[in-house]
């Protein structure tokens, strides 16, 4: 097997830090602090413009030490040179998983190039005009279909670096939501719209019924023949997409060794190329791959993803904490934590070891979140006094993109003030309603400014971190196979609704519910 199949459970670390958790799990913060003079400089890690803060986290250096060993005992080092080597670590489904190869411009593959070059082309040619729809008229707008992997990457990406934007508008349609299609066509205009549908078998139910419905629209404005100049595929699907009416000139390739929720680096970042631009979005894949190295070569000491992906393990384990929450403290990264909620639940939702057999402790955790400081008028009461324990990652920028420095000190000192107190608390024997335990612990990932270079390597760090943890846990991250039963029940329900037919349906409670529907 190409990964390496340890039980975390079995190891000597696992037992050892059983045991160092038992002896410190009600040791405070405040006191750690207190002991340890040079503690914020001994628990950081400094890499090109990231600066990472793990001292306000419940760990001692034997905590350290004890979660290095593990991170030896599962074998992460071999685990992590067979997934750059491009060895099939996605086994159940027989594939290797390289999505590190769509950004390593030193080595890249000659279908990779090919790609980038063909986007580059692409977009260039619609952003300075010369791509031009049916009637002749420019393209204005950009609008990408489709769901997963292949709407939520490239949307956060577009939002997150909205300050580097060009003219053209954009919109998102995943949801089969008709209503919220409709909306979307309400503001386009047909004759200067290129729509980007984004599937790789072309057949996935909500993003074709929502391309199939978007393009009667079009028809109803255009004759058949203007198809070919305004749909774009990004797919595998070649006669799938020429039934559609695409022009094979306008399709882009998939890899079945890039998994969807990773792939916003491949050509399914065709909207991100053409709404920032190609040279921005190179420098995403920069900024990604600078990340990669640093992985991969540097000493588990050192590396922040093996720190960020160990630290989730000792609460998740250890202290039994279910979720974790991010919260950046920049309203461009709104859409962030849904992003990583797929990579990461998607990734690490998984009870069954690469061993076949199911897991008897926890293994993914539940993340969770919203920007700062609006979340601190939200969920932050449950963080500071709740009865539940929140690791929780603050993202911050030194800089700010449009000035405004009084609202940038301000919002860095909401961020800065909240790990503080999250850890200190604030001890009132006279009220006890306003009495403050502390010892909730934060990691602060600090970063000079939000720029395409630094939001890539920002990205692939939270996704080696997730493979971190599940090569602890014993699991395949990089397949999943949980998403397929809903959609198998999904098509004999539709069938039912779609005919007007209660047999089809098995469950009681779906049947009561379709009652209700039909009558």
């Amino acid at each position: 097997m190409p990964l390496p199949t340890v039980n975390p459970t079995s190891t000597k670390a696992w037992k050892a830090l059983q045991d160092h958790y038992d002896a410190i799990k009600d040791h405070h913060l405040r006191d750690l602090f207190k002991a340890d003079p040079n503690r914020a400089a001994d628990f950081s890690l400094s890499w090109k413009d990231f600066y990472v803060d793990v001292s306000k986290n419940r760990i001692t250096p034997e905590t350290r030490k004890l979660l290095l060993e593990l991170a030896e005992e599962v074998k992460l080092k071999e685990a992590i040179a067979a997934q750059f080597s491009g060895m099939e670590i996605n086994a159940t489904e027989q594939r290797a998983v390289l999505h590190t190869a769509l950004r390593d411009f030193s080595n890249m593959k000659p279908e990779v190039a090919q790609a980038l070059q063909k986007m580059k082309q692409f977009s260039e040619g619609v952003i300075s005009g010369r791509v031009k729809g049916y009637t002749g008229k420019s393209i204005q707008t950009i609008v990408n279909i489709g769901i997963g992997g292949s709407d939520l990457g490239p949307q956060m990406v577009c939002e997150a670096l909205s300050h580097y934007k060009n003219h053209l508008g954009y919109y998102f349609v995943s949801n089969v939501d008709g209503d919220h299609v409709a909306e979307v066509l309400k503001k386009v205009d047909p004759e200067t719209t290129v729509f980007i549908i984004v599937s790789k078998s072309f057949t996935t139910q909500e993003t074709l019924r929502n391309a199939q419905t978007i393009r009667n629209w079009f028809l109803r404005h255009v004759p058949e023949e203007a198809v070919a100049k305004h749909f774009v595929a990004v797919s595998t699907n070649l006669d799938a997409v020429a039934s559609f009416g695409i022009h094979p000139e306008n399709v882009f390739p998939m890899w079945d060794w890039v998994g969807g929720r990773f792939s916003l680096w491949s050509t399914v970042g065709l909207s991100i190329c053409c709404v920032i631009g190609y040279d921005h979005f190179e420098a995403l894949l920069k900024g990604a791959h600078d990340t990669d190295r640093h992985f991969s070569e540097t000493p588990f000491s050192e590396n922040i993803p093996v720190a960020l992906g160990l630290i989730s393990v000792w609460y998740n384990n250890f202290f039994q904490c279910e979720t974790e929450a991010v919260i950046p403290y920049c309203e461009s990264l709104s859409k962030l934590t849904n992003y990583l909620q797929q990579a990461v639940m998607e990734s690490n939702g998984k009870g069954v070891g690469r061993n076949g057999k199911p897991i008897t402790y926890q293994t993914g955790n539940i993340v969770w979140g919203a920007t700062g400081t609006n979340a601190q008028h939200a969920f932050f009461q449950l963080l500071h006094q709740g009865t539940k324990l929140i690791p929780t990652e603050f993202i911050c920028f030194a800089e700010s993109l449009n000035g405004l420095q009084d609202h940038q000190n301000m919002l860095l000192a909401n961020c800065l003030a909240q790990t503080e107190a999250l850890a200190e608390g604030n001890a009132d024997a006279s009220n006890p309603f306003k009495n403050f335990t502390g010892n909730r612990p934060s990691t602060t990932l600090l970063i000079q400014k939000l720029t395409p270079k630094s939001l890539g390597a920002l990205l692939a760090l939270y996704e080696h971190k997730l493979f971190v943890q599940g090569v602890i846990w014993n699991i395949f991250s990089y397949d999943q196979w949980g998403v397929q039963l809903g959609k198998v029940v999904a098509e004999t329900t539709l069938a039912a609704i779609e005919n007007h037919d209660a047999s089809l349906l098995k469950h009681p409670s779906t049947k009561a519910i379709f009652k209700n529907i039909s009558e």
